[in-house]
């Protein structure tokens, strides 16, 4: 039966198949991408019979703009135009959700919707069935969920629509490690189901893991990949690391909040509430932002399954199929050449492959790296390895001056940011691009802050010149002044968190939280504040 009939396959089947798989196809024969044309740049047009791959008509050629071309069904196509664009659409409301969590409804918020107090305490009662989770009425989680349903209306419609795509993932990982499946709704609190979520703090894809936690639980972390952003092993992490919670605190209310705060945080709002293990209980004594979080998680966990009572529907992903493979890149390659070759979008490898930070799949010895492709891609990318790489290989060649992003990760530089520098200056400086240095740090703004470290892959070698030291009259400053490499500054009567940033350029009210351990905003006169992540 031809593929475009057949009943529509959940979209999450995009990670069913196994690692390294490939399925049997007829392969095209070496004579269709000849190796030795390609070494000598003679790329001619090239027209092969027509062949079939995974049950499709397929044909290669290659024409004068040494553009490959490959057939595909124009329908399965658009149907994957289309999701992409709507995940891409989604990947936006990471921002939101976090506010969200962070600041929850506020007191000025005005919620009006359907949703009668009874009703909801029986609804509330009924999930509470269902779950290991202790969900019982209380008015902080009725207000969480009218907000849910009014001021963030548009997110949840849209989590709804993208859930489709990665719930069926995280299920099997869930179950794998006996862990009760509503967990799912936990990616959605963390990164609005965007695998290159970034937090302010450093923390990284769905599951939103800090570097060191990450490395803990197998996750590679270097200049090229980082796999907290891959949706499989972050899952895969999340899942080891949520049952050792709950190993600690016996208790799937708690272990939520531990992963949000880490668990002496749990401990000490333990202490502080006399001994109270119960989350509702000890929520006055956790982090603003982790006693937003269970609420948030409920309330998310509430809508999901009253959808349809609140109007709510969902967007049924209409495609007929949108099943991946896996293959282990054995050269260095792009997604641009990929995209060349096997005529797919660089944004559609993006989504596929989020691992690799910078567009590029690299060769590192000792290490397999892997290629997620559409089933339809993979066959072609298969048949045709030998000379795909050798396309790749003559391309590099070809190029006047190596590309930055084509260079080891030997040959990486590790820059501090100084008073008075800014992207442009740097990029010059190491004859890069602005959008360049961007990406590889994972930049969303031109903003930049003294002390923060980037990694740059120079095209030039810089040599800084030497300078005079020149001495300053500090008795000439005025009163209200702040020398410029002050690293500590004493707590003075009337100080806060917000105006002691406003004195030191480049120092933000996180920074200053996080620099110095503060879980709070009260301050204490005399109190010495670090200015800068002097550990680094």
């Amino acid at each position: 039966m031809n593929q475009i009939l057949k009943t529509a396959v959940c979209a999450a089947l995009i990670f069913a198949a196994p690692l390294g798989y490939a399925q049997q196809v007829d392969s095209i024969p070496s004579s269709t991408l000849d190796t030795t044309k390609l070494k000598t740049g003679e790329l001619q047009n090239i027209s092969i019979s027509e062949k079939k791959l995974d049950g499709n008509l397929v044909a290669l050629e290659v024409g004068s703009k040494e553009k490959i071309q490959l057939q595909d069904l124009e329908a399965a196509r658009r149907y994957d135009s289309l999701w992409l664009k709507e995940l891409h659409g989604s990947a936006q409301l990471f921002s939101d959700m976090l506010l969200e969590v962070e600041n929850g409804p506020g007191s000025d918020s005005i919620v009006v919707v359907d949703l009668p107090t009874d009703t909801l305490k029986a609804r509330l009662a009924l999930m509470n069935e269902k779950t290991p989770f202790n969900i019982s009425y209380n008015p902080s989680l009725e207000s969480v969920i009218k907000s849910f349903l009014t001021r963030r209306r548009d997110l949840m419609q849209r989590m709804i629509t993208a859930s489709q795509f990665y719930f069926p993932l995280f299920e099997q990982e869930l179950d794998n490690h006996d862990i009760p499946l509503e967990i799912k709704y936990l990616a959605i609190i963390e990164s609005a189901l965007n695998p290159r979520a970034r937090s302010r703090v450093g923390a990284k894809g769905l599951w939103q893991f800090m570097y060191g936690t990450g490395k803990m639980y197998g996750l590679d972390v270097s200049s090229y990949v980082d796999e907290r952003h891959d949706p499989i092993m972050a899952t895969k992490a999340a899942s080891k690391y949520l049952s050792k919670l709950y190993d600690i605190f016996d208790d799937w209310d708690l272990a939520l909040a531990a992963y949000n705060s880490g668990p002496g945080n749990v401990n000490k709002a333990i202490r502080r509430s006399g001994g109270y293990e119960n989350y509702w209980n000890i929520r006055p004594f956790l982090p603003r932002e982790t006693a937003g979080y269970l609420p948030a998680f409920l309330a998310t966990m509430y809508i999901f399954e009253y959808a349809e009572e609140h109007g709510l529907q969902y967007k049924k992903a209409d495609r007929p199929y949108f099943e991946t493979d896996t293959i282990h890149v054995k050269n260095l390659i792009s997604f641009d050449q990929i995209s060349k070759l096997v005529d797919i979008s660089t944004e559609e490898l993006e989504m596929l492959n989020p691992a690799y930070k910078l567009n590029i799949i690299p060769k590192v010895k000792g290490k397999n790296y892997a290629l997620r492709l559409p089933k339809s891609k993979i066959g072609k990318f298969v048949a045709n390895e030998e000379q795909i790489y050798a396309y790749v290989k003559q391309e590099m060649e070809s190029q006047e001056k190596p590309l930055p992003q084509m260079i080891t990760a030997n040959d990486q530089i590790r820059y501090k940011v100084k008073s008075g520098d800014y992207l442009g200056k740097i990029a010059e400086r190491y004859g890069v691009g602005v959008s360049q240095i961007k990406s590889w740090n994972g930049l969303r703004s031109n903003n930049l802050r003294v002390g923060q470290r980037l990694t740059i892959f120079p095209r030039k070698p810089y040599i800084p010149t030497k300078t005079a030291t020149v001495k300053t009259n500090t008795s000439k400053q005025s009163s209200g002044s702040v020398a410029s490499n002050s690293k500590v500054h004493t707590v003075q009567p009337g100080d806060s968190l917000w105006t002691i940033s406003r004195k030191y350029p480049g120092v933000s009210v996180e920074n200053l939280r996080e620099w110095n351990g503060l879980s709070s905003n009260n301050l204490k006169p005399g109190t010495k504040l670090k200015l800068c992540d002097c550990s680094s």
